[in-house]
């Protein structure tokens, strides 16, 4: 009977253990997937503020290149 009881602690010990270690590496997984998420948004933004500043900083010539329209039509 005692040993029968022993296993019984034996196992619950063993799947606490096992569960503190999966919540354990649960918690951490979701972790690391808010810091992801937080890099990716903060990459997005900086690309973001980096484009912005080459529109804001193309010339002249750059925007002419860039527009649809057949600048050819207005020429006399």
């Amino acid at each position: 009977m005692s040993k029968k009881k022993k296993q019984e602690a034996e196992l619950t010990l063993k799947n606490s253990i096992n569960e503190n270690i999966f919540q354990q590496l649960k918690n951490k997984k979701e972790e690391l997937e808010k810091e992801e998420a937080v890099k990716k948004e903060e990459e997005r933004v900086k690309k973001a503020e980096e484009k912005r500043i080459r529109e804001k900083n193309k010339s002249f010539e750059e925007l002419l290149n860039e527009s649809n329209m057949n600048w050819k039509n207005y020429k006399e």
